[in-house]
């Protein structure tokens, strides 16, 4: 990976649904210092690839399911990667884990977004969770991606109100939306240069930040948006 960020920082996203976070990356990146070069899905029928293929970004397909084991998957999937020469590699609804071997070879150029206040509620069915646990405040988390399931350093997370009589289907849309601003934002924080993992501490311009991550409102979101 290179470490010097470039005009414009090559990025490449890995998918494996409808692509609501890729759909939200390619609408900000004209107004952004970065460029999707290449998308690649785990599931070929991932509707995100119709939306790259609309945006005329390269798409790419590893099926999972045609690789009896993880190892030879992760070979495929990292030559498939490779073929964009990234600047920065990005988790949108990639539902495969990944291990540490083929984690290690991106540290610090690997990003991941999840539904959720972590380290709560690491997994799936987040939302739901976050209802039978009577949570008060729920949200996403962007972080830099270790080997253990939704683990390493969190950048920046969205915070949110639970409402009294929230579904976890509106929960959901709720989080959906602060997760399509934060997502191309924090992508800008690595494309400027501004945002760097050293030691696996979070610096944004050279300074660490607290072990939650930045922490935004959507009360703070909507401001920014104005």
């Amino acid at each position: 990976m290179n470490n010097a960020i470039s005009a414009a920082c090559k990025v490449v996203v890995l998918i494996g649904g409808s692509g609501s976070n890729l759909q939200a990356l390619i609408d900000a990146m004209p107004n952004s210092h970065y460029e999707i070069v290449g998308v690649i899905s785990h599931n070929p029928n991932a509707f995100g690839l119709e939306r790259a293929e609309k945006a005329h970004i390269q798409t790419t397909v590893v099926d999972h399911t045609a690789f009896a084991e993880r190892s030879h998957f992760e070979v495929a999937l990292h030559e498939a990667i490779q073929h964009f020469k990234p600047d920065l590699v990005l988790l949108a609804g990639f539902m495969r884990i990944l291990s540490d071997t083929f984690v290690t070879q991106y540290t610090g150029h690997l990003l991941n977004i999840h539904p959720s206040l972590l380290p709560k509620f690491k997994g799936l069915h987040t939302h739901q969770r976050a209802l039978e646990q009577g949570e008060t405040h729920h949200g996403a988390s962007v972080h830099f991606v270790s080997a253990e399931l939704d683990g390493g350093p969190v950048i920046a997370q969205t915070i949110i109100e639970v409402g009294e009589d929230a579904s976890a289907e509106a929960l959901q849309q709720r989080v959906l939306k602060t997760e399509h601003w934060l997502y191309p934002e924090i992508v800008n924080w690595f494309s400027n240069g501004r945002l760097k993992l050293s030691q696996n501490v979070v610096l944004l311009d050279n300074q660490p930040i607290p072990e939650t991550g930045l922490q935004f409102t959507f009360t703070e979101i909507e401001g920014i948006k104005q």
